[in-house]
C-alpha cells in the first residue's frame, strides 16, 4: 500500500501512516461537485437570457404562487387554486401532484422570484447527477459512474424539458429514477448481492411513490417499466419469491401515494379530465417524426424526435460497447439477466415512441394519459446512463467524454436558439397576483358544467345576479354586500337585501364546498353557460358562509397512507431473536 507521511517534529513519536485512500475526498462528494457543474452548465443560458418560458412554464409557476399565496393564509395543504380562471379558482391541487409545487412554492418564498426556475432547475438537475451516480457505481464502479452522473444531469431528454417544455414536474420525476431502478433491480434480485432485504422492498416502496407524487405521466411510465423488469426477473430466475416481493413492493409505493392517488382518481367524474386528451394532447398526434395540420406543434414533435434519436443511438452504441451483452463462461447468469432486462427495457421504450404501438397506446390502462409517446425518452435516458457506465469501464473509455460533449453542445445549443426567453417573466407572473387579475385556468381540471373560457376576467367577489330570462324592468334587488372573509378556503358574505335574490360569488362550483346561509346549508345554483356559485337567499340580513370541506374519499385516501407507513414501520421493525 502505499503510504502518504506527515511530518512531525523531533521529540515527538514516529510519523504516522495514513493510506492515500483515506485521505481522498469520498467518492459521493466528487459525484456531487460533478453533478453541480453540469446542473450549472445547463443554466448557463439563463444567466444572460432569463427565464426559458417553454410550454408548461406559466402552469408551474402559477401553481408555485398560488400555493406560497395559501401558506401564507395559514393553509399548509392547498385543494382548491386561488387565482386560476381569474380568481374563480380549480380543484387543481386535488389532481396535480404535490412535490413539484410544495419545492417551487418554497423556493418562491426564500429567493428572488426571477432565480426560482433557475434554482428549481439547479436542484432537480443535481439531484439526478446524483441519483444517476449510485446506479452507475453499483452497474459499473466509481470512475464510471462520476462519467454517467455528468451525462444524465445534461441529458438530450433534459435539455429538451428545461429549454422546450418547462415541465418541471416531469423534470423533479426524471431525477428520481435512476436510484429508482437501482431499487428495482434489487427488488428482482438482478444485482450479485446478498438476498433482498425487507427495507430494500421499503427503500424501493419510497422511490416509486415519490415518482408517482412528481408527475402522473412519469408514474405511469415508471409503473410499466418496473413491471417490466420485475416480469423478466420472474421468469428468467424462474422464482415466485421475485413475483411476491415485486408484487409487494408496487402496492406498498400505491399505498405511500394513496391521499393523492385515491382522490384524484375518485374526484376525476367532477372535472372535465377528458379534456387533457384534446386535440394536440393525443398520442397519435405525438409518435416521432408525425407531422399535423399544426406547423408549430409539427416543428416541436421534429426537435423532440431528434433528441430521441440522439438518445436512442447514444443507448445503441453504449450497449454494443459495453461487451455486457456477450456471452462469456465467466460470468454469473444473474449479469446476463441484469443487463438483458436494461436491453430489454430500452428496446421497449424506443417502440413506444413509434407509431406501429399505437394499438397498445388505446388497450394498456391509462396509458394514453402519458399523451406524449416521447416522453418515453426518459427511460432511455437511464438505460443509456446503465450501459454508459459500462462501456466507460472498457479500455480508452474516456472516448465517450469526446462523443457525449459534440452531440451535448450543438443540441443544446440548437434548443436554446428554438425557444422563447423572457427575463420578466416571473415578475409577470407575481404581478398577475398582486393586481387580483389571476391566470387562465386549465381545461382537463375546470369542473363539470362549466367552460373557464367564457368566465369574466375581472368579475367582483360577490354581486346580485342579473339573469337575463328574468324580469328585471325594475333593476336587480337593492343589496348591500359585504365581504368579511374572503380566504382560498373559507369565504363569508353578508348580504343585506329588501327581496328574495341570488348572489353571483366568484367562485366554481364543487363537490367539496359547503354553502351555508345563515347556519343554514343550501345547494348553490349556477348560470345556464357557466358553472359559476349562485347562493339564493331570502329577504332581509344573509350570512353566506362557504367553505371547503375534505370529501371522504381524501380522507379513505389518506387513511391509506397511514396504513402503508404502519407497514412499512413494521417492516422495518428489528426482529426480536428467538431466546435460547
Amino acid at each position: 500500500m502505499r503510504l502518504q507521511f506527515l511530518d512531525s517534529p523531533m521529540n515527538t513519536s514516529p510519523p504516522t501512516a495514513v493510506p492515500l485512500s483515506e485521505a481522498r475526498l469520498p467518492s459521493w462528494l466528487i459525484a456531487l461537485g460533478l453533478s453541480l457543474v453540469a446542473s450549472l452548465a445547463l443554466l448557463l443560458p439563463f444567466f444572460w437570457l432569463g427565464s426559458a418560458s417553454g410550454h408548461d412554464f406559466e402552469f408551474h409557476v402559477a401553481s408555485w404562487l398560488d400555493v406560497a399565496y395559501q401558506w401564507k393564509q395559514g393553509i399548509l395543504v392547498p385543494h382548491w387554486t386561488a387565482w386560476t380562471n381569474y380568481g374563480f379558482g380549480e380543484p387543481r391541487f386535488i389532481f396535480y401532484p404535490p412535490l413539484s409545487w410544495i419545492l417551487g412554492a418554497a423556493l418562491s418564498l426564500i429567493l428572488p422570484i426571477s432565480w426560482v426556475p433557475a434554482a428549481f432547475i439547479f436542484l432537480t438537475q443535481t439531484l439526478a447527477g446524483m441519483s444517476a451516480f449510485f446506479l452507475g457505481r453499483r452497474l459499473a464502479g466509481e470512475t464510471p459512474a462520476y462519467l454517467s452522473a455528468v451525462f444524465y444531469a445534461a441529458n438530450p431528454y433534459v435539455l429538451l424539458v428545461s429549454y422546450i417544455r418547462s415541465d418541471f414536474a416531469e423534470q423533479l420525476a426524471c431525477a428520481i429514477l435512476p436510484i429508482l431502478l437501482l431499487a428495482a433491480l434489487r427488488v428482482a434480485g438482478l444485482l450479485p448481492e446478498a438476498k433482498p432485504k425487507r427495507s430494500t422492498i421499503i427503500f424501493f416502496s419510497v422511490l416509486f411513490a415519490a415518482v408517482w407524487l412528481s408527475n402522473a405521466p412519469a408514474g405511469v411510465i415508471a409503473s410499466y417499466s418496473v413491471a417490466l423488469l420485475f416480469t423478466w426477473a420472474a421468469l428468467t430466475r424462474r422464482s415466485w419469491r421475485v413475483a411476491l416481493r415485486a408484487i409487494g413492493g408496487l402496492l406498498l409505493g400505491f399505498g405511500l401515494a394513496g391521499f393523492y392517488l385515491l382522490p384524484a382518481a375518485y374526484e376525476q367524474r367532477w372535472v372535465n379530465i377528458g379534456q387533457a386528451l384534446s386535440s394536440g394532447l393525443l398520442p397519435a398526434q405525438n409518435f416521432l417524426f408525425t407531422r399535423t395540420a399544426d406547423v408549430e406543434h409539427t416543428w416541436f414533435n421534429w426537435i423532440s424526435s431528434f433528441c430521441a434519436l440522439v438518445l436512442i443511438l447514444l443507448a445503441a452504441l453504449a450497449a454494443v460497447a459495453s461487451g455486457r451483452l456477450a456471452r462469456r463462461r465467466d460470468r454469473a447468469s444473474a449479469s446476463h439477466s441484469l443487463w438483458g432486462g436494461l436491453l430489454l427495457l430500452g428496446s421497449l421504450a424506443t417502440l413506444m415512441m413509434f407509431r406501429l404501438t399505437a394499438p397498445f397506446w388505446d388497450l394498456l390502462p391509462k396509458m394514453r394519459f402519458v399523451q406524449f409517446p416521447w416522453r418515453w425518452m426518459s427511460i432511455i435516458a437511464v438505460v443509456s446512463c446503465c450501459f454508459l457506465a459500462a462501456a466507460i469501464e472498457r479500455r480508452r473509455g474516456w472516448l465517450w467524454l469526446v462523443l457525449i460533449l459534440i452531440a451535448s453542445f450543438p443540441l443544446g445549443y440548437f434548443l436554446v436558439e428554438n425557444t422563447w426567453w423572457d427575463p420578466d417573466e416571473m415578475s409577470t407572473q407575481l404581478a398577475a397576483i398582486t393586481s387580483g387579475t389571476g391566470y387562465e385556468g386549465v381545461d382537463e381540471y375546470d369542473p363539470l358544467g362549466d367552460d373557464h373560457m367564457e368566465l369574466p376576467k375581472h368579475a367582483p367577489l360577490a354581486r346580485i345576479f342579473e339573469d337575463e330570462k328574468e324580469d328585471l324592468r325594475a333593476g336587480p334587488p337593492k343589496a348591500k354586500i359585504q365581504i368579511e372573509t374572503w380566504q382560498t378556503e373559507n369565504h363569508g358574505i353578508s348580504v343585506e337585501c329588501r327581496a328574495p335574490a341570488r348572489v353571483a360569488l366568484r367562485l366554481l362550483n364543487y363537490p367539496a364546498w359547503r354553502v351555508t346561509v345563515n347556519g343554514k346549508t343550501v345547494t348553490p345554483e349556477k348560470p345556464d353557460d357557466l358553472d359559476q356559485m349562485l347562493v339564493p337567499i331570502e329577504a332581509g340580513k344573509s350570512e353566506i358562509e362557504v367553505r371547503y370541506v375534505r370529501p371522504k374519499d381524501q380522507t379513505a385516501g389518506i387513511a391509506v397512507s397511514i396504513f402503508s407507513l404502519l407497514i412499512a414501520a413494521g417492516l422495518l421493525a428489528p426482529r426480536k431473536s428467538p431466546q435460547a
